[in-house]
């Protein structure tokens, strides 16, 4: 790969990532793995903080979303050791035994922290938590999680009507509760399901679609009397319960896998295999949604690792064609909406994607900021009130100045879309992608030949 392809700069605290793509074009190839998945790195951390034992953790996403958890629940007491280790230890507290912290817990920009970590502050007794986030985390809507944790009793204050970071949580006795959720989130059911570890009876949640289940997966594993209906969207914890550490292997990341499963598919000449790709029945939304706009994909060995289906993951170059995507399949790959948008605009016909309003309220405005940023170079997306509507039918796209917004999905999607631009294309506020995956600029490096 020629060294001028990629460029990264920095003007503190920013790095802007400069493409200049070569007349000949390039191609992605070769056999690489991405990151492990966030979210069952979070839930490692998690389970494992408040397990008896140790837990051992191999794969864990080194991304600045992880270590916030890491922080908050060292900060009340767990031993976790050095993250870069190829086996990340905790030593589980046991559940009720989270100590009052002496500071203020800091999420970062990590909404399934705060989230999640909520559910078991609100249902310490006797101990007074305070928590916040960065710039944009504080922005994010947190009423969704603080309403039913209500209705189970807790005393949660914040901005806004108690729906905004900093949140205050003085902790109590929860009372079990069966929480019907408006929304198919799995941070809204974690929230839920962990509070209820440590109240007396049943607590269940039903959804109006499945969202992932990475939590009724591992709270099983470490022990957890847990039932899940399927049929009804349906999923109960019987408390109180005792956890046991665990070992976890974490599988790559689909939501990362995505970026490169879209670029071999848009990029002619390529062929990628990405080992080692967690497939989760709950999260493989984006390879239904590819493989309806006739991306030629196949899933090779696949397996089970410590209960979640894994497979690698082959993806050739193919001419997709546009589709409509909406309903239960939006849950199933609402992170992977941003990337699946780019696969869209070279699609022959439209694509339409309807019912991801959820986008709006991420670490950016997603269909804003995609809509937006794509159109600068040269496309043509509308923004719906709950999607967007790509025309579709490029060839190429004009290399211009574009902006992540400080979002990590939305500034490694350009950088994909950047590859299939003619002249140079600047993705400002590169930086963002450390996030959920530090090593992705190093990856593109890799894959890229002219």
């Amino acid at each position: 790969m020629p060294g001028s392809l990629l460029q990264l700069t920095s003007a503190p605290p920013h790095q802007q990532l400069t493409v200049r793509v070569p007349a000949a074009g390039v191609a992605l190839t070769g056999k690489i793995q991405v990151p492990g998945d966030k979210s069952i790195s979070h839930r490692a951390l998690m389970l494992g903080a408040i397990a008896q034992g140790e837990t051992r953790i191999q794969g864990l996403l080194l991304g600045e979303d992880p270590r916030s958890t890491a922080k908050c629940f060292q900060a009340m007491g767990v031993e976790v050791s050095d993250l870069e280790d190829e086996w990340v230890t905790v030593q589980g507290v046991g559940l009720g035994n989270l100590q009052e912290p002496a500071d203020v817990l800091d999420a970062g920009n990590s909404g399934t922290t705060l989230r999640l970590m909520l559910g078991l502050l609100a249902s310490h007794p006797d101990r007074f938590f305070t928590v916040t986030g960065d710039r944009s985390l504080r922005s994010r809507p947190m009423g969704r999680v603080i309403t039913p944790l209500q209705q189970m009793g807790a005393t949660i204050w914040g901005r806004q009507g108690n729906t905004l970071a900093p949140l205050a949580v003085q902790g109590q006795a929860l009372k079990p509760t069966h929480y019907h959720s408006p929304i198919a989130s799995a941070q809204v059911k974690s929230c839920v399901l962990l509070a209820g570890l440590l109240t007396d009876g049943p607590t269940t949640v039903t959804e109006p679609s499945l969202s992932r289940d990475h939590s009724e997966r591992m709270l099983q594993a470490f022990g957890a009397d847990l039932t899940v209906d399927q049929a009804a969207c349906t999923v109960t914890v019987n408390g109180p319960t005792t956890l046991h550490g665990q070992t976890v292997i974490v599988p790559g990341d689909i939501s990362s896998a995505a970026f490169w499963l879209v670029g071999a598919a848009i990029i002619p000449g390529s062929e990628l295999v990405i080992e080692n790709v967690g497939v989760n029945p709950t999260r493989t939304g984006v390879l239904e949604a590819l493989q309806a706009m006739n991306a030629d994909i196949t899933l090779e060995n696949e397996r089970l690792v410590t209960g979640e289906p894994v497979a690698d993951l082959r993806v050739r170059y193919s001419q997709l064609r546009g589709a409509t995507f909406s309903g239960d399949l939006i849950p199933r790959m609402i992170d992977e909406i941003p990337i699946l948008a780019v696969a869209a605009l070279f699609a022959e016909g439209p694509t339409v994607i309807k019912d991801a309003a959820e986008l709006r309220v991420k670490e950016s405005d997603r269909l804003a900021v995609m809509a937006a940023e794509l159109n600068r170079l040269g496309a043509n997306v509308t923004e719906l009130p709950d999607g967007l509507e790509i025309s579709g039918g490029l060839s190429t796209l004009q290399g211009s100045t574009v902006d992540s917004f400080t979002d990590h999905r939305v500034g490694m999607s350009l950088a994909i879309a950047a590859l299939r631009a003619q002249g140079t294309t600047v993705v400002q506020r590169a930086e963002a992608a450390a996030i959920s995956y530090p090593t992705f600029l190093a990856t593109l490096e890799q894959v890229c030949a002219s």
